[in-house]
């Protein structure tokens, strides 16, 4: 059968088309991550999961139809030891995940695929991925691994989501409560919690120059600084607000999966990038 370029799901195509698609110049895979993890008393266990299929999807379906893009399944069950005191959550250890993407990278290397790309929604795996994608260059040089996070480098946010909700708001708060609202909002409940804040537990505001996440971080559990599995304000989420998050999101990974087809980066061969000089 012809390769259908617009057929963009990896496990649909035959193994012939799958050779097909590995001997295009430029193909590359993308590798949608998620996790099955609370989120507060209102959103559902498959949050980052959802986000990281239905965005993904998104911008394929939007991405010229010569393109050579093509996806796996998405991983829904990631690395979230910071919320196992929580119902529902289900956590991989670090070793097994590292070991399932260097495993399941060295397979699509043998196939002869060049490129992987890491596609991740889930803010508690993003240091682990870029481990794995280390571990997995390493054992196949052939292959480019790109670790990326689906809100990192979002021109716009500031725009739409206030400080200090846009640095504080690390988990089921205003960001993904509303954009949940626009894609999924059968699966979101009436509750609009509001924890995990400085101004709930000022007993865990940090000294100067120290935070949750940032420069100088630490490795919080969920439970230290809430009750209810949120830390951010989902009070302000609108499908309104989700819609123009969707926008962006789905906006600047169009411009950033294209821009990576159309080139010839990141390099395999080892060699020096700029002239070694003498």
């Amino acid at each position: 059968m012809p390769l259908d370029s617009t057929r963009r799901c990896f496990n649909e195509l035959s193994w012939p088309q799958v050779e097909q698609a590995v001997a295009i110049d430029r193909a590359t895979l993308v590798w949608p991550f998620g996790a099955c993890e609370q989120h507060g008393t209102h959103l559902p266990l498959a949050t980052d999961a959802l986000f990281a299929d239905r965005l993904l999807d998104a911008v394929l379906e939007k991405l010229p139809p010569e393109s050579p893009i093509w996806r796996l399944p998405v991983q829904a069950i990631g690395f979230s030891p910071e919320h196992v005191g929580f119902s529902g959550t289900l956590s991989f250890s670090s070793r097994l995940l590292i070991s399932m993407v260097v495993e399941l990278g060295e397979q699509l290397a043998a196939m002869g695929w060049k490129r992987l790309v890491l596609f991740n929604a889930h803010g508690g795996q993003i240091a682990l991925l870029q481990v794995a994608a280390r571990e997995l260059r390493k054992r196949c040089p052939s292959l480019s691994v790109l670790p990326c996070f689906l809100w990192s480098g979002v021109e716009g946010l500031t725009s739409l989501i206030a400080e200090p909700e846009l640095s504080d708001g690390l988990h089921a708060g205003l960001a993904e409560t509303s954009l949940m609202l626009r894609l999924a909002p059968s699966l979101v409940s009436e509750s609009r919690p509001a924890d995990g804040l400085k101004t709930s537990f000022p007993s865990h505001q940090a000294p100067p120059g120290w935070s949750l996440e940032g420069a100088a971080p630490c490795a919080w559990l969920t439970s230290d600084v809430s009750s209810s599995g949120v830390i951010g304000n989902s009070r302000g989420a609108s499908e309104e607000l989700g819609a123009a998050l969707e926008t962006l999101l789905i906006r600047h990974w169009i411009q950033m999966l294209q821009s990576l087809v159309d080139s010839d980066w990141p390099p395999r061969s080892g060699a020096a990038l700029g002239s070694s000089g003498s």
